[in-house]
């Protein structure tokens, strides 16, 4: 194990060197922060967490820890932190906190979970990051190791923490890992077998600041693998191809497009996978399930990270006739009256509400709104013009929004989702499209991008109720 700055501590130790009898701070209480802790007690470390949450709004976090005997405290950080021999920091923690900046001067080495799980997983890792379609490769790599008998586990910035099922991954296991920038920011010899970059567009400027330390963190991805590894690169993307990544991998690419550099291409509508001098066709690329154009290029990435592990394309083939994508992103909820709504909560950057106007072929009423990331919004004038009939804003990016947007297109602001909702049924026609799109986080109004997709199913489930019963007293 390599410490950043810590000096005096060996490149090399045992997992149980690693923990036991260590004294591990842990920041945030998320999920991420649990699985870390409760993981560290198991391997018979001395983990104590922190939170500057208050404890009623803790509960159910603390309750977990009490039932493992794991200490902690809420309402801010105590120096008991600065005891601990090193800190897992949860993803949500910026660099710039005060304690972070704190745990720094005191020469205290910080890691990320993943970090912290790799040093326990026994099995291949696979890892995805970039800045759109993450989710949908992830878990459809998943799916196909699964299909192809494989001991998988899909986790990370997805579902499960990495921390939650590292320490049931045997040698033969595959771990499909979810990751965001946030969680590369503290690694140190986090290594995956495969790693994937889909895809480079601002986001998260309102952390990292600016594009280029985005795409900085992005690439550390790579920085610890060997020539026995694979970097996949999305050959046409333009801000990942300008910039000549640097890694001790080997580098593959994948594209939506025919090129001879590229592993994984298209060609006539059809999927094709280079291995050596043969080419073999994968699947028309009208036989895959999930919608939208972006998605070839996600299919092609879990083509490449499957093809590395040997497996048949047949059993590829089978599995993207059959996966229908994940909840809240581009998921059709129902249609009332004609008009069809669709989930995109997780679009929470503009490059992938342009993605989602791209995907949908009739008029779009979009919804749109949340915490502000940095970015710019005046891409999505060029993919909505002529698509776009008009814009609901919602939550605290929305002034900002409707100064980019207003002057384009017919918008109004709304109070609450559910209101949002309403006025989009009110304006639409059958035949009309009414997307749930934010290009923004959800921190503002819920807990997660998940709870405000949710909502956004059930202010549609009550909309045709509503409109049903609308409908049995006209009668």
């Amino acid at each position: 194990m390599r410490f950043a700055d810590a000096g005096d501590v060996e490149d090399t130790m045992t997992t149980a060197e690693r923990v036991t009898n260590r004294k591990i701070g842990v920041i945030g209480m998320a999920r991420s922060g649990i699985a870390t802790a409760i993981l560290a007690r198991s391997l018979g470390g001395e983990p104590f967490v922190s939170d500057s949450g208050t404890a009623e709004h803790l509960k159910t976090q603390t309750d977990k820890l009490r039932k493992a005997k794991i200490p902690y405290e809420t309402d801010g950080h105590s120096d008991r932190l600065l005891q601990s021999d090193y800190i897992i920091i949860s993803p949500g923690v910026p660099a710039s906190a005060d304690i972070v900046k704190k745990i720094v001067s005191r020469g205290i080495p910080i890691f990320s979970e993943i970090e912290f799980a790799s040093w326990v997983c026994d099995g291949k890792i696979i890892g995805v990051t970039g800045s759109n379609g993450k989710t949908t490769t992830t878990t459809l790599i998943g799916e196909i190791f699964l299909a192809a008998g494989f001991d998988t586990f899909v986790c990370g910035n997805i579902g499960l923490p990495f921390a939650q099922v590292a320490d049931k991954i045997g040698t033969n296991g595959i771990a499909v890992v979810e990751i965001s920038t946030f969680q590369l920011e503290w690694i140190a010899d986090f290594r995956p077998d495969v790693a994937l970059i889909l895809n480079l567009s601002p986001d998260h400027l309102d952390r990292h600041g600016t594009f280029e330390a985005y795409k900085k963190l992005k690439y550390r991805i790579t920085e610890n693998q060997s020539a026995e590894d694979c970097l996949a690169l999305n050959f046409g993307d333009v801000d990942t191809m300008r910039n000549n990544i640097t890694t001790s991998a080997n580098k593959n690419y994948f594209f939506d497009g025919d090129d001879s550099k590229a592993k994984v291409f298209v060609r006539n509508d059809e999927l094709f996978v280079r291995e050596y001098d043969e080419v073999k066709s994968i699947i028309r690329t009208s036989d895959i399930r999930i919608p939208g154009p972006h998605n070839l290029q996600n299919a092609a990435a879990a083509i490449l990270a499957s093809v590395e592990f040997g497996i048949k394309p047949e059993t590829i083939a089978g599995v993207l006739r059959t996966f229908a994508g994940v909840e809240h992103r581009l998921e059709t909820v129902d249609s009332v009256a004609g008009i069809t709504f669709f989930n995109d909560s997780k679009a929470t950057n503009v490059d992938s509400v342009c993605y989602a106007l791209r995907s949908i072929d009739t008029s779009i009423y979009l919804i749109g709104g949340g915490r502000d990331k940095g970015a710019s919004y005046t891409p999505l004038i060029e993919h909505g013009k002529g698509k776009i009939k008009g814009v609901i804003l919602i939550g605290e990016a929305r002034e900002k929004m409707f100064e980019a947007l207003g002057r384009e297109f017919p918008t109004q602001f709304a109070d609450t989702l559910e209101d949002a909702v309403e006025k989009c049924f009110e304006l639409a026609r059958p035949g009309d499209a009414v997307l749930l799109s934010p290009a923004c986080a959800s921190f503002d109004m819920f807990e997660s991008y998940e709870q405000r997709g949710k909502a956004f199913k059930q202010a549609v489930v009550k909309l045709k109720e509503g409109h049903r019963s609308g409908e049995t007293v006209t009668d």
